[in-house]
């Protein structure tokens, strides 16, 4: 190529600007000394003028009325804003990019892109990084993949137990065990009602736990499963006020299955003084909680 950046940017900025002796814009060779600009300037490690040049490069490919390689320059541009640490940028490149893939039809690089930006943004924008991950499971399910959507899904609760928002964490694994029911996954299903019952008692809820128990019942695949058992177990253990019990159930193999930031907070429970909810369970109905009869 021989020629500098620098150079070709003026060159491609010259051939895409109206004047006196141009009339036309020739945005076919411009894009093209953009993404030579581009691809010298990251060889180069100049993130900032890289990231313009693909930006420029990414504009020029829409002109030419080609949004698939419009969206592979728009996450060209998101790369270098994440070496530049610009959170709100590399949001809106990977956005963008997004947008260009759905116009072409493809869901599946539309919801990636939305993946990448939210991975890219976990530790400088955790909040906006779990908003990604939403809209990235819902292009996959509005396409009927719900499967693919599996991942982002727990990626995403694994960002709100980080986040310490508890009640979010558990309902998008509640989300996830409905998409998994929905293309048969039961595995999956059960799993993830499991996880989202240890996400509330780590966060010391047993009423809300307890409701989700019985509310995962309903679904005779999750009470007839391991993970169902393991669930009506440590919600005994926790109404009997049984520390030992409920360590026991919660170093399981059953539990030792589910995703690792799960596997992380069940090892630390209980999180709090249990002998309380034995009390409460006992003024509830007389007795304590038998998981037998819980239908």
């Amino acid at each position: 190529m021989g020629s500098d950046p620098e150079k070709l940017m003026t060159k491609a900025d010259k051939l895409t600007k109206l004047s006196f002796t141009r009339w036309s814009i020739d945005w076919k060779n411009a894009t093209g000394l953009y993404e030579q600009a581009a691809n010298g300037f990251r060889v180069a490690r100049s993130y900032e003028k890289a990231k313009e040049a693909f930006e420029k490069a990414s504009k020029g490919q829409e002109m030419l009325s080609s949004p698939w390689d419009a969206a592979k320059h728009m996450e060209s541009a998101a790369t270098m804003a994440k070496e530049l640490g610009n959170w709100k940028e590399v949001a809106d490149f990977y956005r963008r990019a997004s947008e260009l893939y759905n116009e072409c039809g493809r869901n599946q690089p539309a919801s990636d892109a939305l993946g990448k930006a939210a991975r890219a943004l976990e530790d400088g924008a955790p909040d906006e990084a779990v908003q990604l991950y939403t809209e990235a499971c819902a292009i996959l399910e509005e396409d009927g993949k719900e499967q693919m959507a599996f991942d982002l899904y727990r990626d995403s609760a694994r960002v709100y137990l980080k986040l310490e928002k508890y009640e979010d964490a558990a309902s998008i694994l509640i989300s996830l065990a409905l998409a998994a029911d929905k293309c048969n996954a039961k595995h999956s299903q059960c799993k993830a009602y499991l996880s989202a019952i240890i996400v509330y008692l780590y966060a010391h809820d047993f009423r809300r736990a307890e409701k989700c128990y019985n509310d995962c019942c309903q679904v005779d695949v999750f009470m007839n499963s391991d993970q169902g058992r393991s669930a009506g177990k440590l919600l005994s253990a926790y109404a009997e006020g049984d520390v030992e019990d409920i360590k026991r159930v919660a170093q399981s193999s059953t539990v030792s299955n589910l995703d690792h930031t799960i596997i992380k907070i069940a090892r630390k429970l209980p999180t709090g003084d249990v002998s309380a909810f034995k009390n409460e369970a006992m003024k509830d109905d007389g007795e304590p909680l038998d998981e037998d009869d819980l239908t």
